[in-house]
C-alpha cells in the first residue's frame, strides 16, 4: 500500500517522500542534508530507500540539501531540461543527473514519474505524477501562479493529491511584504491562494480524488485554519469530510505525518 511522507513543506524548504519504507523516490530536497535524513529517519526510512530524487524546479526552498544529500548517498536526481542544466551548471548536484523531458515517463525501480509544466517564475517548473507499483497514482503540485488545462489533466484521476494552498488573499493584500513581492506572488506565474486551491479541490473530489493534501503554505500569509476553512466553504454541502475524502494539511515541517492512498 503507497504511502506518502510530506516531509517538509512551505517557503523554508520543501521535500516529499513517496513510496515504502524500503524503497521509494524523493521529491525536492530543499533542506539541509542533515534535516532531510532525520526527517526520513523518524518515519524509519534509511535514505538508502531513496531510490531518485526529482526536482520540480530551481529555487532554493527546493534544492538547498541537494548538493551536500547526493554526495553522501549518490542518489541519481532527475529533472526538467533547462532545470537539469541550471542545476549542474551551478554545481547542485554531486551524483548522477538526467533530463527528462516534460510529458515523458521515467520508471525507477518499480515507480512510474511524469511530469507536468506549471506556470512559475523559475527556469522551468514542473509537478510530478506518480504511478506506484500497485499501480495507484500520486501528484504532487506545489508552486503554481494558476491551474492550466494541463495542470488539471494531470491531477484528474489521481487517488492523492498534494495541492499548494499558499496564502489568503486577504492577508498577502494587507501583510507587510513589500508591493512588488505580493505582485509576485498574486501574478500568474506566482502561488496558488487558498481560493484557487479550493476551487481545484472541489473539482478533484469530483472526479473520484480522496485524498487531498494542502501544502506549501505561507508562513506569513495563510494559517492552516484559513486554508482549511475557505475549502469547507468552497466544498458547502456538497461533499462530506471523512467520508467522500480525507483532508491533510502539510506542516513546515510534517516529519510524523503518513497518508496512505
Amino acid at each position: 500500500m503507497p504511502r506518502v511522507y510530506p516531509l517538509f513543506s512551505s517557503s523554508s524548504g520543501n521535500s516529499c517522500y513517496i513510496g515504502s519504507k524500503s524503497e521509494g523516490i524523493l521529491i525536492d530536497a530543499g533542506v539541509s542534508c542533515k534535516k532531510l535524513v532525520c526527517a526520513l529517519g523518524s518515519n524509519d526510512i534509511s535514505p538508502a530507500a531513496v531510490k531518485a530524487i526529482f526536482i520540480t524546479h530551481d529555487h532554493s526552498d527546493h534544492i538547498s540539501g541537494l548538493k551536500v544529500f547526493t554526495k553522501n548517498y549518490n542518489i541519481p536526481v532527475y529533472a526538467a531540461p533547462k532545470t537539469m542544466e541550471y542545476l549542474i551548471s551551478r554545481g547542485h548536484i554531486s551524483s548522477r543527473g538526467e533530463e527528462v523531458e516534460i510529458g515523458v515517463e521515467k520508471v525507477v525501480g518499480d515507480f512510474s514519474v511524469t511530469s507536468f509544466a506549471t506556470p512559475h517564475d523559475a527556469v522551468q517548473s514542473v509537478g510530478y505524477r506518480i504511478v506506484t507499483p500497485d499501480g495507484k497514482s500520486a501528484c504532487i503540485c506545489t508552486d503554481l501562479g494558476h491551474i492550466t488545462a494541463d495542470v488539471e489533466k494531470n491531477l484528474c484521476g489521481c487517488e492523492l493529491v498534494l495541492l499548494e494552498s499558499n496564502y489568503d488573499e486577504r492577508m498577502l493584500r494587507t501583510g507587510s511584504y513589500p508591493y512588488i513581492l505580493k505582485q509576485r506572488i498574486a501574478s500568474p506565474d506566482g502561488h496558488l491562494s487558498n481560493c484557487a486551491s479550493a476551487r481545484e479541490v472541489k473539482r478533484l473530489i469530483s472526479a473520484g480524488t480522496t485524498r487531498i493534501i494542502l501544502g506549501h503554505l505561507s508562513r506569513e500569509n495563510n494559517t492552516p485554519q484559513i486554508a482549511e476553512n475557505t475549502l469547507m466553504r468552497e466544498l458547502g454541502g456538497d461533499f462530506v469530510q471523512n467520508k467522500d475524502y480525507l483532508m491533510y494539511i502539510a506542516k513546515p515541517e510534517s516529519t510524523g505525518m503518513t497518508v496512505t492512498y
